[in-house]
């Protein structure tokens, strides 16, 4: 489908739309329901035409059937009731513990444009979505003093000092950091490596990995040799820790493709999650302006990927992906970044599991 073919047809589809402020209101009501966000409100919104109770329905029953929008509903008339049962101090402090989030985002630190309120509006997008880690891509001196004063609840790692690098922010209280290190690449002629963090989340075992590798087409064989490396960083590490890897790749499925894919056991979590369209393109100068592409083609590509490899036996089970970001900064008119950040959502499988057993 052309572009235009897709204005078209998106310019039909918006006509069928309650108004933009009863759209926003059924979000907000459905995120204060499921204890989730508006991003997610929006997706199982859009696939019902905005009839909020068959998106709430669609969306328990993809966390597990009916038995868990039966156990939603019990939830929800026990807090209305004083002479309820308490919850567990574990339900008090964590109202989803079956769940993790992970973002990864390139927030562009290197273009000074309208830098302050961009990385701000970074900082109020982590502490809204709350995810347990972050893997941040362009970070500079100037933005990582940002996030250290609007993402006070975080850890930050930085994985290098020079004019740009990147960071992982670990949520305090929720994530256990054992370890951390950088890896280098020989080759890169643009100061890139692997930060690699050893850590526990919710008493599970994680290897986490991001890294921004070798810019532009040019250097697609280097590219595609720190590809290869953080792969046989994945595959050598303990069974007993889940891996995920990721960040600004840079990647072309062409690249990809050239090596025979992922190697065995390694998978791509946008692929593992559905493939969605709508969360796809991380790089996308048909809808982000804030850099100028001349001329009428405008390019987007899927830059920013995540790859996960499983503990043995499988501990987490990546079951969602969304693009965040995506929102024009007030006052200053640029997105947060010239990227959309990645946004996945996973669950603990024994805890799913267990939720369920309750109910039965």
């Amino acid at each position: 489908m052309s572009d235009s073919e897709a204005e078209n047809e998106d310019h039909e589809h918006d006509s069928t739309l309650p108004t933009r402020e009863e759209c926003e209101s059924r979000c907000q009501t459905f995120a204060e329901v499921t204890g989730t966000d508006t991003a997610l409100a929006m997706f199982y919104l859009q696939e019902v035409e905005w009839n909020i109770d068959s998106a709430l329905n669609k969306f328990y029953e993809a966390q597990g059937g009916q038995e868990i929008i039966n156990s939603k509903r019990k939830m929800e008339n026990d807090e209305d009731d004083v002479g309820s049962h308490k919850k567990s101090r574990e339900e008090e402090s964590d109202p989803e513990p079956h769940r993790i989030r992970l973002l990864s985002w390139n927030i562009d630190g290197l273009d000074e444009v309208a830098i302050q309120r961009r990385t701000k509006a970074v900082c109020e997008i982590i502490n809204k979505e709350n995810p347990h880690v972050v893997f941040l891509q362009e970070v500079t001196a100037v933005t990582q003093s940002i996030l250290e004063s609007n993402c006070s609840a975080y850890q930050i790692i930085p994985g290098g000092d020079e004019q740009y690098y990147t960071c992982m922010l670990m949520k305090v209280g929720q994530v256990e950091v054992i370890h951390h290190q950088t890896l280098p690449f020989p080759n890169t002629s643009m100061m890139r490596n692997l930060l690699l963090v050893q850590c526990k989340i919710k008493d599970e075992n994680f290897v986490l990995m991001t890294s921004h590798l070798e810019s532009c087409k040019d250097h697609s064989k280097e590219r595609v040799a720190q590809l290869q490396k953080a792969f046989r960083v994945m595959q050598k590490s303990s069974q007993s820790s889940t891996v995920i890897f990721g960040g600004d790749l840079n990647l072309r499925d062409k690249e990809v493709a050239n090596i025979g894919g992922p190697p065995p056991g390694v998978q791509d979590i946008w692929e593992t999650t559905g493939q969605r369209p709508e969360a796809a393109y991380t790089w996308d100068m048909s809808r982000n302006d804030n850099k100028i592409f001349p001329g009428k083609f405008k390019p987007k590509l899927r830059f920013d990927r995540l790859y996960i490899r499983g503990a043995e036996p499988p501990v987490i089970d990546p079951v969602y992906m969304e693009l965040v970001g995506i929102e024009r900064v007030a006052k200053c008119g640029k997105y947060p970044s010239d990227h959309w950040g990645l946004l996945t959502h996973y669950n603990i499988i024994s805890k799913v599991k267990n939720v369920v057993s309750k109910v039965k």
